[in-house]
C-alpha cells in the first residue's frame, strides 16, 4: 500500500460501442450493441444508451433484442478496436515505464515508477492530461482512478464512469468499502457472493467483522485470507509491465450445430489459420497444438498434440488440429469449434518431419517423370506421339468454373463503393445488401441498396476517427 495515490487505473469508455458511434455519425446518441448477432451470441460491449434499456456485457443477445429493439446491433471489429488500443497504450507509456494491460481498453500505470507523481496534485494532473491526451488522439473518452493500490484504484475508475475522474486518499480505503457489496472486492463472483450471503455477509464491513478465521473456514486458505486482507482495503499487488503470453487461441460458436463432417474439418482447418495468424502476430511460435470440440450436448472435448519443437507453419498446425478432430466423435453436432497453441517460444523451429514428406515427395515425383519419360522412349514413336497429343487436349480443355459463393456483408463492417465511397452495412439478406455512406468526420449519411455481388461494392478498411494533419 502507497501513501500516495500514484496507482492509475484506466479503463475506456464503453470502448467497442464508443468505437462504432465515433465512426458511425448517424448511430451518435443512439442505442449500439456490438457482439455476435447469432442466436448463440453474446453481448460485447453497450453504449450508454442501450444500458439504459437494461442490455449489459455478456447478455444473450436474443435478450437484448427483446430489451432494445431499435438498438443498432453490430459484429465487432477487432482489428480496428486493436489500432486504437495500440494508440491508447502508447500514451500510457509516455507516463511510466509500468503498464500492465488488463484488454484492449483497461490497463494499470504506476505513476511513481514514471516520476510524473509522488502526491496527490501531481497525481491528479497526470490523471487529467491523459483524459485530455486520449480524446485529443482518439477521440473517445476514458475514465481514470487512482490510489494507493491496484483494488481501489479500479473501483474508483467505476466510480468515475462514464468520462470522469476520481481519487481516493490512502488511509481512507477501509470507511470506503465498509457499506459497499462483497461483490466489489476482486475473487467474489456470484457463486462466492451467495455463498457469503447465506453465512450472514453481504457487505463488506460484515467481511472485516467475520475475521480471518471464519471466512478461511468459509473459503479456503489461499481465499479466505486474501479476502480478509482486501475488506481491510489491503493490496500489495505491484504493477507489473509485461505478462508472458501462455497461449494463442481462437474459436467460434456456431448459430446451428455442425454435423456434416467435411464442414466441421473445413471449420477447424479455418480457425487453424486465424490461430496462427494471431500467434505470428504476437511474435511466438508454439508447439503445443490444442483441438477444442464443444458438442450439443454441451459437453466439451480439448484434445491436444505436442510437436519436437515450436512452429508458426500454418500448413503444420491446420494438419495437426485435423489429426486432433479425427480422434473425436461428432456424430451428434457441435455447437463450437477452437484451435489453440500454447508452448510459446519467441523463435521457430522448422517442422522437420514436413521437410523431409517434402524432400521424399520431390525425390518420388522425379523417379517417376524419370520411368515415365524412359517407358515413353521405349514405346516408340507412336507411343510418344500419343503422350504429346494428350498434353496438347490437356492444355487447352479449362478446368470447370466453381460455383459462384455469395459474399456476406456483416452489420457493421466496412465497405468502399466506387462511386458512393466509404460506407458502413447496415444489414443483408435475400441478395441484397443496405450500406450507409458516411465517415466519422462527416455528416449522417444516406442509405443505398445493392445487390450483395455489385461489382462496384467492396469490403473497406477502417477510416481514423481523429483526422491526420
Amino acid at each position: 500500500m502507497r501513501a500516495a495515490p500514484t496507482i492509475l487505473h484506466l479503463d475506456m469508455d464503453a470502448f467497442f460501442a464508443a468505437a462504432e458511434q465515433a465512426s458511425k455519425p448517424s448511430l451518435r446518441g443512439k442505442p449500439v450493441v456490438v457482439g455476435g448477432l447469432g442466436p448463440r451470441g453474446v453481448v460485447a460491449t453497450a453504449s450508454y444508451e442501450a444500458r439504459r434499456f437494461g442490455v449489459h456485457s455478456a447478455m444473450p443477445m436474443g435478450q437484448a433484442r427483446r430489451l432494445a429493439p431499435n438498438a443498432a446491433y453490430l459484429v465487432p471489429r477487432f482489428s480496428f478496436y486493436r489500432s486504437i488500443s495500440e494508440q491508447v497504450m502508447e500514451l500510457l507509456g509516455r507516463l511510466s515505464p509500468l503498464v500492465e494491460p488488463l484488454s484492449l481498453d483497461e490497463a494499470f500505470v504506476d505513476l511513481e515508477a514514471g516520476s510524473v507523481a509522488d502526491d496527490s496534485t501531481s497525481a491528479r494532473a497526470a490523471g487529467e492530461r491523459l483524459r485530455v491526451d486520449i480524446l485529443a488522439t482518439t477521440g473517445l473518452t476514458g475514465s481514470v482512478g487512482l490510489a494507493g493500490s491496484k483494488m481501489i484504484a479500479k473501483i474508483a475508475s467505476e466510480e468515475a464512469k462514464p468520462d470522469g475522474l476520481v481519487l481516493i486518499e490512502p488511509g481512507t480505503e477501509r470507511e470506503l468499502l465498509a457499506p459497499r457489496s462483497v461483490r466489489i472486492l476482486p475473487g467474489v463472483g456470484p457463486a462466492t457472493g451467495e455463498h457469503l450471503r447465506r453465512a450472514g455477509m453481504t457487505t463488506v464491513s460484515d467481511l472485516a467483522e467475520a475475521g480471518e478465521d471464519e471466512l478461511v473456514r468459509l473459503l479456503g486458505r489461499a481465499h479466505g485470507a486474501s479476502l480478509y486482507l482486501m475488506a481491510q482495503g489491503y493490496d500489495d499487488r505491484p504493477v507489473v509491465a509485461e505478462r508472458d503470453a501462455k497461449s494463442v487461441s481462437v474459436e467460434d460458436t456456431f448459430d446451428v450445430d455442425l454435423h456434416d463432417r467435411v464442414r466441421i474439418r473445413f471449420e477447424v482447418e479455418r480457425l487453424a489459420e486465424r490461430c496462427v495468424g494471431r500467434l505470428r502476430a504476437s511474435g511466438h511460435s508454439g508447439r503445443t497444438i490444442v483441438l477444442k470440440v464443444r458438442r450439443f450436448d454441451f459437453s466439451t472435448l480439448t484434445r491436444s498434440e505436442t510437436l519436437r519443437g515450436p512452429t508458426d507453419d500454418p500448413g503444420v498446425v491446420r494438419e495437426a488440429a485435423g489429426r486432433l478432430l479425427e480422434a473425436v466423435d461428432t456424430t451428434g453436432g457441435v455447437r463450437l469449434l477452437g484451435v489453440g497453441v500454447s508452448g510459446l517460444a519467441d523463435y521457430t523451429q522448422e517442422d522437420l518431419f514436413a521437410q523431409a514428406e517434402a524432400e521424399g515427395a520431390s525425390a518420388a515425383a522425379a523417379a517417376a517423370a524419370a520411368a515415365a519419360s524412359a517407358s515413353v522412349e521405349g514405346a516408340g514413336g507412336d507411343a510418344a506421339a500419343a503422350v504429346t497429343d494428350a498434353s496438347a487436349v490437356a492444355s487447352v480443355v479449362e478446368p470447370e468454373a466453381p460455383e459462384p459463393v455469395e459474399r456476406h456483408w456483416a452489420p457493421g463492417h466496412d465497405v468502399r463503393h466506387a462511386v458512393y465511397g466509404a460506407g458502413w452495412v447496415q444489414g443483408s439478406g435475400v441478395g441484397r445488401v443496405t450500406v450507409r455512406f458516411e465517415e466519422p468526420g462527416s455528416e449522417p449519411g444516406r442509405v443505398r441498396t445493392f445487390a450483395v455481388d455489385d461489382p462496384e461494392l467492396e469490403p473497406g478498411e477502417a477510416l481514423p476517427l481523429v483526422g491526420r494533419g
